[in-house]
Parts: structure tokens; C-alpha cells; sequence
């Protein structure tokens, strides 16, 4: 590793609707993400932020203000905003209550509203920007803010797309116009996950999922004197775009339907719709007119699309990326977006096998080192997404330049559970949380030793939150088939982490499971890693986070005691951070203490191409 690490969210920049030339995005700034302004005529950029931690949330407003969300090492914090052109820096919405945040809206009129989680509860406020807030209402469950219209009036809240209540619209004052899909509730309670999630994020409900009832929000139309919510929703075997308004309710539209994961977007002054959709570890783009009932795809290179939007004139800028190469911003209209990070190049073949299973086949995103006079196949490292409710993308990552550039396969499997192969492979867990997707790891295996593309005799596992869970889970079910693991921010004990993690995790984690850990205990116990610790013959390591939220830090302990009380061979390293983190010098020590420890374990790869990859890398991942 010769160049610095570099941390940023990987999305397009936020553009001020009152002048398309100022923009707000974050950029690496000496290994820390950090929020920039971008003047697009000057071509000029101006870093806006410098947190010790790192800064990842942020705006810009129709008056040419920057917000940002200001977090400790807890990932509790508050809003903060200064003007594009610069001047002092403000606190947002002052007397907010501090913690997590869960959405901001400005309207062009100047009404801000935010949604905060702090501890089990989430408080929807509205004010104005500078002054101090009222709470619209407190949820007894988390939910994130889906979007305001224009003129202020409507407020629609997001919940699990599992609930009832999956979408709820509010007037300002409280009052509950509708719940989606199901009939308007009598109060404001509102269960379900609070995740904050990009504009063009996708459906992201975890676990196998209740067909036929799902529904995420997508946003109100921005056009003036318009009140139309944009959804997404789930028809049990194809994803639609559904609307709903005040006087015509809700509507779905299903002569347009997509067979896997979709996310949606309107353009700026028509009906039309922006289509983001993943599909078998890659991304389409599609224009779909609501009136017209048209659709055409918006050309895009082959690989993945990691945000996209539309500008007024109708041309879409987008951010693209591929194994090989990091993301590059593509304008099609001449505005002048951010220039991209360093070129570079993913040295080595990527290529994608598929691997029959119970229902279907299992697909596989395989990077294999230049050969370099290798005569026998290489070691291999298996990289495991979180989620579960996520996939492996046809997108450049750090960890797989860095492991490439060393000599490693690298295997990406997106397991059953995975988005992006249709709502029947996100419910397909026939063998139980976690082991699922441990059989599908190990058939995966199987089928490259078989081919003759990775050894059978040096295979590791590397994960990170939920991938760093089955990593555990592999080792102690598996122990047999795989040489040393890397557990990074792991759920170790499941009923521990359920009491101690997060609201809206714990609700993921009964819809998982069918209950709490007091309904169905044996559940929880046969896929906690904690009831197979000691069958764990690997050499591991695990990494976890003192302030770590989502998987809290004590049930990681238990883990490691009872290896130790097992003598099974391990290495812990500790974080002073929280779940999701900002600062590149903690990617750089795991990224560091994890190939050396790989190092030390497997047999040595063989030479690796000339020069060391730069590793540059997107956001975190995350459970």
C-alpha cells in the first residue's frame, strides 16, 4: 500500500435547485470523507467540512445553503449549514434533540423538516432554517423521512416495506392523512427500520420477506402545486412503480414491471420517472412516462450504476463504476460535475459463474490474479456482502484491488437472500437464517476447486457486519473446508446483540427469525456463532468497534472468550469508532492487519503484477 486510502460516499452530488452550477458532494480529504461545494462555471471545489470522524450526510438548500450532519465517534450528532459561497458555520435546527439521522427535506419555500433517532424512539421535526424546531411527532418505532412536497403540507414517513404501515403520510401538526398500504391508522405509532438510504437506494427489506405487500417510498414530486408520492412496490414476483395522492389514492402501475430490484426518482417538471434497476450484480436505467405509459432504457455502459438523476432538460447524470475501475461521474447535458478520484486499473481477469443450488443458481463475481508464471490455481479469499438485503455488485472495491494486486482470488457470492435476482431469491432461506447462505458459500467453493480456478486447499473467508457474521458462522459449521477467516464488526451472539443493538435492527431481526429471542430461542440459537464457537478449528481474526451500535461491541467479547476458553487460534483488534466509520486510517489498519494476517495463514501467492494498487473505496459497508 503506497498511497493513502481513500473514504467517500459513493453518489452523485447534490444540486442547489435554484442555480444547477452549485453542488454539494463528499470527497476523501487526507483519508477522512468530507463534505466539498462545487462551483461547475469556476470549476472550482471548496471543502466545507473537517470532522475528526469524518462527514457523510449533506444538502444544499434552494438559498444556496450547505447542510451536513456533524457525528461523534457514536454516530450521534446534529445539523449544521453554511452558505455555498462560505461565511460562518450554523447550527441547523437549534434545540434538536441529538442522534441519528433519518432524512432532511428543504423546500424551495425554506421549511426544513428532519427526522432523528435517539435511543427507541424517532422525532419527526419541521422549522425553519437556523430556528429553533417543533416535533411534529414522536415514533415508538424507528422510521426515516421519505420526502415533503413542495408547498410544505405533506410530510410521508418510511417504516419497513414489511408493515402494514409501511409508508405513512402526515400533515405538519401531526394529523395522519394515510398509511400505505394498508387503511389510515388512528395514531402516529409507526414501527419498522430507521436507515437512512441515498436517493436512488433500493427496496432494502432484509429477511425472506412477505410477498405481494411490500412497498417502499420513493419521494413527493418536486414539481410546484403538485402532492404525489412515488413508490415502489413489490407484486410477489416483480417489483412496479405505484403513486398515491391526496384525492386519487394509491395507484400502481403495473403495465410497467421490472422481474428483480428497482429504486425510482421523478424528473424535475414532468411525470416521468428515473428507473434504477439491479439485475444480476449489475444496473439498468430506464425512462418511464406515467402518462404516456412508455418506457425506454437509458444507455449506460455495462457495469454498475451507483446513483443517477435527472436534470431538467431530461438528461440524466449518473455514477458509474465496474470491478475494474473506480466510480466516474458522466453528465450528458455539459454541466461539469466533480472530476473523478485517481485512475486506476483492477489488475487481473473479472468474470462472473454461476453455481447450481436448491432453487436456482447461485452468482458468483470472480477476480482472478494476473498469472504471473503460476502454474496451479490460486489461493482464494471469499469477500462476503452485508445485508443480508444487499448484493455484490459489478463495482470497483478496495479490498478486491488490494487482495488481486496481492496474488489472491477474490470470490464474491451473492448468496440466497441477495437483492438483485427477484423477490423469490430474497425469500429463499430453506435451510434457516445464516445457514443458507453458509451452503451456498460452501457450494460456491466446491464449483471453483472443481473448475480448477482457486486451490482446494487455501481458501479464507473475509467479511464485514453481516458478511462478518456468516464468516463466523462458516468457520464453526465448516470448519473443515476453509483456512482462516476475517470477522469484521461481527454479530457473534445473536440474542446479545438483539437486546443490546439497535431499534431498528431488532426489528429486523424478528422478521428474520419469525420472533424475539424470548418466542423462538432455539431459532436464534442455531444460527448465533456463538453455539459453534468451539468447533472452530481456523485461525481467525475479529475486529471489532468500542462504540459500535448495530453490532454492539459486548457480544463480540463473549465470542472472544469462549475461543479462547476453546484454545481456538485468534487474533482480536479493537476500534475506537463507531458501526460505520469515515476516516481512511481505520480502513488502512484493517485493511493492513487483515492481509497480513491472511498472509501468514494461506501459502504465499504467487508474484503479483507490477505496482501496488492506490486504494481508493466508496462508503462503508454495513450490516
Amino acid at each position: 500500500m503506497t498511497s493513502p486510502y481513500q473514504v467517500f460516499v459513493a453518489a452523485l452530488p447534490d444540486v442547489c435547485p435554484a442555480d444547477p452550477h452549485r453542488m454539494v458532494f463528499t470527497a476523501d480529504a487526507g483519508g477522512r470523507c468530507e463534505v466539498f461545494t462545487w462551483d461547475a462555471r469556476a470549476r472550482r471545489a471548496r471543502q466545507v467540512t473537517d470532522s475528526p470522524a469524518g462527514t457523510a450526510h449533506r444538502a444544499i438548500d434552494a438559498d444556496g445553503y450547505v447542510w451536513w450532519f456533524e457525528e461523534d465517534a457514536t454516530e450521534r450528532g446534529r445539523w449544521w449549514f453554511r452558505h455555498f459561497d462560505g461565511g460562518p458555520r450554523l447550527p441547523g435546527l437549534p434545540g434538536a434533540p441529538a442522534g441519528r439521522p433519518s432524512g432532511l427535506a428543504v423546500t424551495a419555500g425554506g421549511t426544513v423538516a428532519a427526522a432523528v433517532a435517539t435511543g427507541r424512539r424517532t422525532a419527526v421535526l419541521m422549522g425553519r432554517r437556523g430556528r429553533a424546531p417543533r416535533e411534529v411527532l414522536s415514533t415508538t418505532g424507528p422510521c426515516r423521512l421519505g420526502g415533503v412536497t413542495p408547498d410544505g403540507t405533506l410530510i410521508a414517513l418510511a417504516s419497513s416495506a414489511e408493515d402494514a404501515a409501511a409508508v405513512t403520510v402526515v400533515e405538519p401538526g401531526g394529523r395522519v392523512v394515510t398509511a400505505l398500504p394498508g387503511p389510515a391508522l388512528p395514531g402516529p405509532a409507526l414501527p419498522g427500520p430507521a436507515i437512512p438510504v441515498p436517493a436512488m437506494a433500493g427496496p432494502v427489506t432484509p429477511g425472506p420477506g412477505r410477498p405481494g405487500a411490500r412497498l417502499w417510498c420513493q419521494g413527493f414530486s418536486p414539481r410546484a402545486g403538485h402532492r404525489e408520492l412515488l413508490l415502489v412496490r413489490d407484486l410477489g414476483d416483480r417489483y412496479a412503480l405505484a403513486t398515491w395522492t391526496p384525492a386519487g389514492g394509491l395507484r400502481t402501475h403495473q403495465w410497467f414491471t421490472c422481474d428483480t430490484e428497482i429504486s425510482a426518482r421523478w424528473y424535475p417538471d414532468t411525470r416521468e420517472v428515473l428507473v434504477r434497476q439491479d439485475r444480476h450484480g449489475r444496473s439498468l436505467l430506464h425512462r418511464v412516462d406515467l402518462d404516456g405509459r412508455r418506457h425506454a432504457v437509458v444507455p449506460t455502459p455495462p457495469g454498475s450504476v451507483l446513483d443517477a438523476a435527472p436534470r431538467d432538460d431530461g438528461a440524466v447524470d449518473y455514477l458509474w463504476t465496474d470491478t475494474a475501475h473506480p466510480p466516474v461521474p458522466h453528465a450528458t447535458d455539459g454541466i461539469a460535475l466533480p472530476p473523478p478520484g485517481p485512475s486506476v486499473v483492477v489488475p487481473g481477469r473479472h468474470t462472473d459463474v454461476w453455481t447450481p443450488v436448491g432453487e436456482g443458481r447461485v452468482h458468483t463475481l470472480l477476480s482472478l490474479p494476473e498469472p504471473a508464471g503460476r502454474t496451479t490455481p490460486p489461493p482464494a479469499v471469499f469477500l462476503i456482502h452485508g445485508g443480508p438485503a444487499d448484493h455484490d455488485r459489478d463495482a470497483y472495491d478496495a479490498t478486491v484491488h488490494s487482495l488481486v494486486a496481492s496474488g489472491y482470488a477474490v470470490v464474491r457470492v451473492n448468496y440466497r437472500g441477495s437483492t438483485g435476482y427477484g423477490p423469490g431469491w430474497r425469500r429463499a432461506f430453506p435451510a434457516g437464517v445464516g445457514h443458507t447462505q453458509v451452503e451456498d458459500l460452501a457450494a460456491v467453493r466446491a464449483d471453483l476447486v472443481s473448475r480448477g480456478l482457486v486451490a482446494g486447499d487455501a481458501s479464507a473467508l473475509w467479511g464485514v457486519s453481516w458478511g462478518a457474521y456468516l464468516v463466523l458462522l462458516a468457520l464453526g459449521t465448516h470448519p473443515g473446508l476453509w483456512r482462516a477467516g476475517v470477522a469484521v464488526k461481527p454479530v457473534a451472539d445473536w440474542v446479545a446483540a438483539h437486546r443490546s443493538t439497535t431499534p431498528a435492527l431488532r426489528a429486523l431481526d424478528v422478521r428474520l427469525f419469525g420472533g424475539t429471542p424470548d418466542e423462538v430461542p432455539e431459532r436464534y440459537a442455531r444460527s448465533s456463532p456463538l453455539s459453534c464457537a468451539t468447533a472452530v478449528t481456523a485461525p481467525l481474526l475479529v475486529v471489532g468497534a468500542a462504540h459500535d451500535t448495530k453490532c454492539p461491541p459486548g457480544q463480540i467479547r463473549t465470542y472472544l472468550a469462549a475461543l479462547a476458553a476453546a484454545d481456538v487460534p485468534h487474533e482480536a483488534m479493537w476500534l475506537d469508532t463507531g458501526h460505520d466509520g469515515y476516516d481512511g486510517a481505520t480502513h488502512v489498519a484493517v485493511l493492513r492487519r487483515s492481509l497480513r494476517f491472511l498472509r501468514d495463514r494461506l501459502p504465499e501467492p504467487a508474484p503479483s503484477a507490477p505496482g501496488r494498487p492506490p486504494a481508493p473505496a466508496g462508503g462503508p459497508r454495513s450490516r
